[in-house]
């Protein structure tokens, strides 16, 4: 990976494992990923990483579908989940693909360099 490329995905990931919203499993293979930059492994972990932000990234629909649901509504409250569904609407509507709370936003950014 060119180091200008290389850079950015550092610093990304950095912000990545702070933002609140970042599962632990994510946290978990992106601080793998950043020790093994620049060691013989970085070519494997950067596979592995690249396979965890795309399973972890949420598609806006399974989003709005989670948040409505019963399970939703138990998991963040119901007026959360309402406020979450009707965001979340409102953003497919002007074309998102994906969730853009601070997590899903950089796993967006990250996939797009590194994939």
């Amino acid at each position: 990976m060119e180091k200008e490329l290389l850079n950015q995905v550092i610093e990304k990931t950095k912000k990545l494992i702070e933002a609140p919203t970042c599962c632990a499993d994510l946290k978990e293979v992106a601080s793998a990923w950043l020790h093994a930059v620049g060691t013989v492994d970085e070519e494997r972990q950067t596979a592995l990483f690249l396979q965890e932000l795309k399973e972890d990234i949420m598609p806006i629909d399974q989003l709005i579908g989670f948040a409505g649901s019963e399970n939703g509504k138990k998991y963040f409250g119901e007026e959360k989940a309402l406020q979450i569904v009707e965001h979340s609407n409102a953003i497919k509507q002007q074309g998102a693909v994906y969730c853009d709370c601070p997590a899903c936003t950089i796993v967006e950014e990250l996939i797009n360099l590194l994939g």
